[in-house]
């Protein structure tokens, strides 16, 4: 694939089932050239023989859809427009005209039904007074000054926090069998005021929290009379990743959130509250974090309590070998589904009150997300072959219902192969290898993942399958540090970064080298992001076999990161320890003497979680002792460039990529800007 099949991949919601079991409904988004943003719809899909998948929605960007407990609506969230922000929609599950249920400033990020399906809880970002548009003519640069007094102020792709917290509200659910009286949002609203004609106003909410802290993973009892989420309201919650999950009264007017968790004397990062179906277990997903900040390599892990007594909780799940990832799923009584990490792969589990495990879902894929009604199971799954589909659960394993991604597969991608080779102390290190066509000798990519708590997997990545197209041979792999092989694994560099993860990821090089005649092992280049940005930043300190390094959004300097993160108060103390000699042992910037590979730095502008000054430092370092290097930035975006960037950027980062290869490591398919220029695109303006 090139650069710009992008616009090919699917990606899918979390899936929706119909209570009766028939039918499910997905929100398919890709990315669109056209509006330089990402467009999606809602399609129902049909269980069994009952018919062809169809499109439900054609709004700009939907997503996110849930049906009502009594199956007669659809909710979802609609962005309007290119930079708008998602509002909460309700539309007859039969189809018809959606109805607008919020209005909201800084847009809706979740919600959920309740059992008697009248009523909506959401969850929404309330901006203070006076900030974010609140006052006429107040942009944000005549805004008040911030007096900042804690550690937790802001985040990566939120930009600040304390002054636009999430809260909860509750609304009505609209009656969809009368004329709707709510009137559109936006623009037409705004006509409908200017004409003078009468107007009605979105349905009132009613705010359920009113902490200073975030609050989300709203979810209702079966009964509807209390309503669970996850928030940090304790004593100190500013110096600390504890999380807890809280439970309150809907109706009362004043209601007091009741603390449901870390009542068992352990110190959790809680959340994800799921009751059972009678209403009687509490199930929520929980990582240890020992004296409050030590949340490296700590598997997620699944806990319940009786409702009735929630200081009696037990842990289900073994968080040395289990990791549990995204929400949870009420199937029974007494049981949920999650989802488990495991070697490059994403499991479907259920796991019962009473600790059973059972797999059903396993292999060579990612299972995404899953939802459970009348007996049958469906997932959001990827694969070799997709970057997203629907497909239901049987005994013989997933069924597939939906096929989205045949364009991308017509485009050209490539099955990688799986492998394992011994590291230098004789560990063993799973990854993979992806050959391009032809017979070689090909320039190989050694690419190292983020994290370094991650996992590359079962499932069409972009960037590989881009770097193959061009003519390269990609190897990936998951070294000591990654997740899915247990907390003993990704553990392995606490206080020990560019150690045994270094070791792993050049042993798994050599041994691909080694067993593949394809592979042009004198022709290496070396790249990564994140924590891959720091490992690559490390590793052409250490080892000069590569002609060439991208070192893209890193962690370069743990001292300067510590002030400049969103996270570095913690991460860096964590990760790479506090002794400044040992420090320094780990640290890319106090190795740049060592450096002799060419290095194009790649980095957003506005990153928080790695700031731009750990990029700007790092290149001009290397400039200043001739390494050759270039600085490329991206305006408007932040660490997520290459997963949720806008698609041109998406596009353009991928294409300078290339060129830089073209030059150092140029193959057929990629001479010297001959593929970009091919593509139709322009280098990027010199600053």
């Amino acid at each position: 694939m090139r650069s710009e099949d992008i616009a090919l991949f699917n990606s899918l919601s979390v899936p929706t089932l119909h209570p009766d079991g028939n039918r499910a409904a997905v929100s398919v988004t890709h990315p669109d050239f056209a509006s330089d943003s990402y467009v999606g719809q809602l399609w129902e899909v049909p269980l069994g023989d009952s018919g062809a998948s169809r499109r439900l929605t054609r709004g700009f960007r939907d997503s996110a859809p849930a049906y009502s407990p009594d199956g007669a609506a659809l909710a979802f969230l609609r962005a309007a427009a290119p930079g708008e922000r998602p509002q909460l929609m309700v539309v007859d599950s039969r189809g018809g005209e959606p109805v607008a249920v919020t209005e909201q400033k800084l847009g809706v990020s979740a919600f959920v039904w309740s059992p008697d399906s009248r009523r909506l809880v959401f969850a929404a970002r309330v901006p203070a007074e006076g900030r974010y548009g609140t006052l006429d003519g107040v942009g944000p640069g005549a805004e008040d000054a911030r007096l900042v007094t804690g550690y937790k102020y802001r985040m990566n792709g939120a930009g600040y926090t304390g002054d636009k917290r999430t809260h909860l509200f509750i609304v009505d659910a609209p009656d969809l069998q009368t004329e709707p009286t709510v009137a559109p949002l936006g623009r037409a609203r705004k006509a409908t005021e200017d004409a003078g004609a009468e107007f009605s106003a979105v349905a009132p909410a009613r705010q359920l929290t009113t902490a200073d802290a975030d609050h989300d993973s709203p979810s209702f009892s079966p009964d509807g009379r209390t309503l669970y989420f996850a928030a940090a309201l304790h004593h100190g919650a500013d110096e600390d990743l504890r999380s807890d999950v809280y439970a309150l009264d809907p109706e009362a007017a004043d209601a007091r959130p009741r603390l449901m968790s870390n009542l068992s004397g352990e110190t959790l990062g809680a959340g994800s509250p799921r009751p059972s179906d009678d209403g009687s277990w509490l199930f929520y997903l929980g990582s240890s974090i020992g004296g409050g900040t030590d949340f490296v390599a700590r598997n997620t892990a699944l806990y319940v309590a009786p409702v009735s007594a929630p200081q009696e909780v037990r842990r289900l799940t073994d968080p040395e070998t289990l990791d549990l990832d995204g929400g949870l799923v009420p199937a029974g009584p007494d049981s949920v589904l999650a989802v488990n990490r495991h070697r490059g792969a994403a499991q479907l589990l259920e796991v019962t009150a009473a600790g059973g495990i059972n797999v059903l879902v396993d292999g060579p894929l990612n299972v995404a997300a899953a939802d459970h009604a009348a007996g049958r199971t469906v997932v959001s799954f990827s694969d070799a072959g997709t970057a997203g589909d629907l497909a239901q659960v049987s005994d013989a394993g997933l069924d597939r219902l939906t096929d989205f991604s045949a364009a991308l597969r017509a485009a050209g991608i490539g099955e990688p192969r799986e492998e394992v080779f011994a590291s230098a102390d004789g560990y063993p290190v799973h990854g993979w290898v992806l050959l391009p066509e032809g017979e070689g000798p090909h320039p190989v990519l050694l690419n190292i993942h983020g994290g370094p708590f991650a996992q590359y997997g079962w499932e069409v990545f972009d960037e590989a399958q881009v770097y193959a197209s061009a003519g390269y041979a990609v190897v990936m792999c998951n070294p000591r540090g990654s997740a899915g092989y247990g907390q003993a694994h990704g553990r392995a560099i606490q206080g020990a970064m560019g150690t045994v993860d270094m070791a792993d990821v050049l042993a798994f090089l050599e041994g691909a080298v080694a067993k593949y005649p394809q592979l042009d092992g004198s022709r290496q280049g070396i790249m990564g992001g994140s924590y891959g940005g720091y490992l690559t930043a490390w590793t052409v300190s250490q080892d000069h076999r590569f002609a060439a390094a991208i070192v893209e959004r890193g962690y370069l300097d743990p001292p300067s990161f510590v002030g400049s993160s969103d996270i570095g108060w913690f991460f860096s103390d964590e990760y790479t320890g506090t002794d400044p000699e040992r420090v320094r042992g780990q640290n890319p910037f106090a190795q740049l003497d060592a450096v002799r590979t060419p290095v194009f730095v790649i980095h957003s502008e506005d990153d928080l979680r790695c700031p731009l000054e750990q990029a700007q430092r790092y290149y001009v370092g290397l400039k200043q002792r001739g390494i050759p290097t270039q600085l490329l930035i991206f305006p408007g975006e932040n660490h997520e460039l290459s997963r949720a960037g806008t698609p041109w950027h998406r596009r353009q980062r991928f294409d300078e990529i290339l060129r830089w290869w073209a030059m150092h490591l140029p193959t057929q398919q990629n001479n010297d800007g001959g593929l970009a220029a091919a593509a139709g695109t322009k280098a990027a303006a010199p600053a």
